[in-house]
């Protein structure tokens, strides 16, 4: 018996139809899920872009190597070109994150540096998720009240005093107006030291007591 070509095809058709069905289905999912991801970091970063130092922004800046870092099949290591955009400027901006800072120069202009890095970050990984935001909007169009502002400024004046005092740089100033006292005791002193004056100086004679403790024979 002599089995056709076609039915080779149906029989083979048949029997790995199942088995791609599962693989693609798993490849839709893995897809879906670091698409989630990846929205879940911009939106992350979107949303604290006026509080870069909140756990969530840190936290999303931390999932980028692993969130656009691509596929890797057959040993080989496959991403797209805007991720690869993401990464290279997640890794210029965790250089500049990580450069310490010059606490006596004037940093507005490496400020001003920073956020832009960080705003370039934002459009890349804007562009792969398929956003595209104008980068005027993306700098001034985040709002953050005026009284979180200065309370984020005073906990970092706290933490700054208190490292001062503690490391021995600085040290705690006391000015104490006044001194708990009880008036009656301050007194009974005042009368008793006015008396004893008055003894020494022959003004006062003191009364003595003289008590005999021998025990009659």
């Amino acid at each position: 018996m002599v089995i056709a070509a076609s039915d080779w095809a149906i029989v083979t058709a048949t029997l790995l139809g199942p088995i791609l069905a599962v693989q693609a289905q798993k490849t839709i999912e893995r897809w879906r899920d670091i698409r989630r991801q990846k929205l879940w970091v911009f939106s992350t970063l979107m949303s604290t872009r006026a509080a870069r130092l909140v756990p969530d922004h840190i936290r999303a800046l931390n999932m980028i190597d692993l969130v656009f870092y691509g596929t890797r099949r057959f040993g080989m290591d496959r991403r797209s070109n805007s991720e690869q955009a993401v990464l290279n400027k997640w890794k210029e901006y965790l250089d500049e994150l990580a450069e310490l800072w010059n606490a006596a120069a004037n940093n507005e202009a490496r400020i001003a540096h920073r956020v832009e890095i960080f705003l370039d970050l934002l459009e890349n990984i804007g562009a792969d998720v398929g956003f595209k935001f104008d980068r005027v909007q993306l700098k001034k169009g985040a709002y953050q009240p005026i009284a979180h502002n200065a309370e984020n400024e005073e906990q970092q004046q706290l933490r700054r005093a208190a490292i001062a005092v503690l490391d021995g740089t600085h040290s705690l100033k006391m000015d104490i107006a006044k001194f708990p006292v009880n008036e009656a005791a301050t007194n009974a002193m005042k009368e008793f030291h006015e008396r004893l004056s008055d003894a020494m100086d022959g003004k006062r004679s003191l009364s003595v007591s003289v008590q005999d403790d021998r025990k009659s024979e």
